[in-house]
């Protein structure tokens, strides 16, 4: 297959993945994970994630994998066994986001110095800045 086939084809892998989750199992199920060399896969998920990523980790098979933003700070990993989280961060580096395969989910807010304001989870519990910044 030429490079521009090829990127067209991969191309079209990323749109077939984003946010189908979890991400590596489905991407074994549909036949595109043994077809990536690693650079392809670093590639895919940097198009699902929308920022560049660097997949690392011990092989599906055995443990789980990883997925690592450009900060070195850990996006997504998902178990052999299905299960998956991911983290969203700010441009500062502060985790803004957490979701998980059980449907948990968690917001942050900071100020401009990095203190938490605000805090909502899935199960409806929500903390402001005058909650969190008195006792």
């Amino acid at each position: 297959m030429d490079k521009i086939k090829r990127k067209i084809y991969i191309d079209k892998i990323i749109k077939v993945m984003k946010n189908d989750y979890p991400l590596f199992h489905n991407l074994k199920l549909y036949g595109f994970y043994d077809q990536l060399s690693n650079d392809e896969m670093d590639y895919v998920f940097s198009g699902v994630f929308e920022q560049p990523v660097k997949v690392e980790g011990y092989g599906y098979e055995l443990s789980g994998l990883g997925i690592f933003n450009e900060n070195r700070k850990i996006i997504y990993v998902e178990y052999s066994n299905g299960e998956w989280w991911k983290k969203e961060y700010d441009e500062r580096g502060i985790k803004i986001y957490y979701e998980n395969s059980n449907g948990y989910w968690v917001k942050y807010e900071y100020d401009k110095n990095g203190k938490q304001i605000y805090y909502e989870d899935s199960h409806d519990y929500i903390k402001h800045k005058y909650v969190l910044s008195h006792r």
